[in-house]
């Protein structure tokens, strides 16, 4: 159903006619997820009856042994202007581009639309012209996508109410998502950190009753993604889907590809814990550990800035700032999402992920140099920390609603 929206100098019908389907769509490394955004008044967003669901891995150029380029070869290449692409990394890209050309034409064949809004949310550092990604952790590098898309939808017939104009951020939609759902987390709340967990990681903040994208706030807070365990690894190992899997392969000795082959994903390596699998129950005591240093590094940095509490994946990032307009800011919430947020749901993750997390957030905060009083006595009750902050989202489609809605909001009607 296309979406309504009020426009008091034009007539209901009229309007119906101009307003274009908005499609959001959530570009993920393992498959793209496109749905029908409804606008369901009052400057709320629900995801629509129509959606399509598209595999990398069932295209013939897909290479299910593909390895991305190390980031720092990544980063240096953007920072030298020099963005070579591989034969691979050609030819991985070619399956992601007709999976995105699919599942917008299944959506227009199920829906007949003839005017189409196109909303897309990917992980990774843009170009800057912001239509094409230059850097990926999970993935191939596409600096040419939005226009690779754009030709395949008009070789298929397809008309745009207006061009792409940009890929957004993955984390930025999860954050919009939240804020302008029926049910986002982020809803009536002051100030609010996000932390999706799906392929990779994504970061949200609303501070101060707005919603804040972490690259307009570079200088003094940095995503997940960027900062390394102090052994070299990606604080995202332990937060997205594929990296908890990867944990508990190296510590199990078995390859990721027999865990995948077998349907052992993160629920499973849950059960194992409670079957007391030694490499399980260690898997989720890294995890929580490694989920609560982070937690209380964007607890502390919001309140008293950067600590250097961690390093960079990228050696020659600038230092970041200890000053920023939104110290002394308390969260009001934190905001557990995606397929992270759904482990957060599962019984068992309770004893073996949820409890120690917090226990070890609680002796952070505790003991934490950087915090004062009153932030203690914020995040602390009776000595632990405050369960009603941390919640699991509700909203699995976050990043594709988000993309919609942004698109929307910036279409000239």
């Amino acid at each position: 159903m296309d979406a309504e929206r009020s426009d008091n100098s034009t007539s209901g019908n009229e309007q119906m006619k101009k307003q274009p389907t908005i499609i959001g769509i959530d570009g993920g490394a393992s498959k793209v997820s496109a749905y029908v955004i409804e606008v369901s008044g009052n400057n709320t967003f629900s995801i629509g009856n129509f959606n399509s669901v598209k595999k990398y891995h069932n295209y013939p150029d897909f290479q299910n042994n593909f390895k991305p380029v190390s980031l720092p070869i990544q980063l240096e290449q953007i920072q030298n202007i020099n963005i070579t692409l591989t034969p691979l990394e050609i030819k991985q890209s070619k399956a992601y581009y007709m999976a995105f050309s699919d599942a917008i034409s299944d959506i227009i064949k199920l829906t007949k639309a003839e005017n189409v809004l196109i909303g897309i949310g990917m992980p990774g550092v843009k170009t800057t012209d912001k239509r094409g990604i230059a850097a990926i952790a999970n993935g191939p590098r596409m600096p040419n996508f939005v226009t690779e898309i754009e030709q395949k939808l008009l070789a298929n017939g397809i008309t745009l109410a207006t061009p792409i104009t940009k890929l957004g951020s993955d984390a930025d939609y999860c954050g919009i998502g939240e804020e302008y759902a029926e049910n986002g987390a982020f809803r009536n709340i002051e100030n609010a950190y996000y932390l999706g967990g799906g392929t990779g990681a994504a970061d949200a903040l609303k501070l101060h009753g707005k919603l804040i994208s972490f690259d307009d706030c570079k200088d003094w807070i940095t995503k997940t993604w960027e900062i390394s365990d102090g052994i070299g690894t990606s604080m995202e190992i332990y937060c997205s889907a594929n990296g908890i899997q990867s944990v508990y392969s190296n510590l199990a000795g078995i390859s990721q590809s027999e865990l995948s082959g077998n349907k052992i994903y993160l629920e499973q390596i849950l059960e194992l814990a409670y079957k007391n699998d030694t490499a399980a129950i260690t898997t989720w005591q890294t995890v929580s550990k490694n989920l609560s240093d982070l937690l209380f590094e964007r607890i502390s940095t919001i309140y008293s800035g950067w600590q250097n509490q961690f390093s960079f994946i990228n050696q020659k990032k600038p230092p970041l700032i200890s000053s920023h307009i939104y110290k002394n800011t308390l969260l009001d919430r934190i905001v557990i999402g995606q397929r992270l947020g759904k482990l957060f749901q599962n019984s068992l993750a309770q004893e073996y992920l949820i409890e120690p997390l917090m226990n070890n957030l609680s002796e952070r905060i505790s003991k934490s140099e950087f915090l004062d009083e009153r932030a203690k006595s914020h995040y602390l009750k009776s000595s632990k920390f405050d369960s009603q902050i941390i919640i699991a989202s509700q909203l699995r489609e976050a990043p594709a609603l988000g993309a919609g809605i942004e698109t929307f909001n910036n279409f000239k009607f």
